[in-house]
């Protein structure tokens, strides 16, 4: 079991990694625009969304069960909690919490800044939301990165796939994004903490 100590410096430079990467990939796009919903009411985008499809790098290529939880901050600013089991549905939890700050410039609240680490800042864009706030594409301008997400825990293939269709559209290579799996039959009380904080409050790190 690793001590405090070590788990905090391995998710520091997890969190360095990420960072390092989202912004690296952003400063070489030169791709248009990404689409953004005309607005987004940040109150109702909080709460959880389960990961449906990525494109995975080092630190979460082996994830299962990722939840994206949004905590409106009263200044404005966004808690993000990324959190999943490392390598199968009883894995190691993983858990960053990233800051997100919407776009002040932006009118659709669609257009963010996430910064994992002190001073890099990474683009998030949410480029598709249900009109139902049930399903959503987040999405980095380079076309390298973008995640599938809605509010159950299971998505059909049929949505799956029209949504893949969105990324596609935009400009994403489909073997890019991933389906992760999803099954919570063994991490039932894990999604019962996830369901009771809803979007009032930061989820805890367990």
């Amino acid at each position: 079991m690793q001590s405090p100590v070590t788990r905090i410096l391995s998710q520091i430079a997890a969190s360095l990694l990420l960072a390092l990467i989202a912004t690296m990939s952003g400063c070489v796009s030169n791709q248009p625009p990404l689409p953004t919903p005309e607005k987004v009411d940040l109150e109702k985008f909080m709460g959880a969304w389960f990961v449906q499809g990525y494109t995975p790098i080092l630190v979460d290529k082996k994830a299962h069960n990722a939840v994206e939880h949004y905590y409106l901050c009263p200044k404005g600013r966004i808690q993000t909690t990324y959190q999943f089991r490392d390598g199968g549905f009883d894995g190691a939890l993983k858990t960053y919490k990233p800051k997100g700050f919407p776009d002040a410039d932006d009118s659709s609240n669609a257009v963010w800044q996430m910064q994992f680490i002190w001073p890099f800042k990474a683009d998030y864009v949410i480029m598709y939301l249900s009109e139902d706030y049930q399903n959503t594409i987040i999405a980095h301008p380079s076309r390298q990165y973008a995640w599938i997400m809605n509010r159950d825990t299971e998505m059909s293939d049929t949505l799956y796939n029209s949504l893949m269709e969105k990324l596609t559209d935009a400009g994403y290579q489909a073997d890019a994004i991933q389906r992760l799996p999803q099954n919570w039959e063994s991490d039932l009380e894990r999604l019962k903490e996830i369901r009771e904080v809803g979007s009032t409050a930061p989820l805890a790190e367990r």
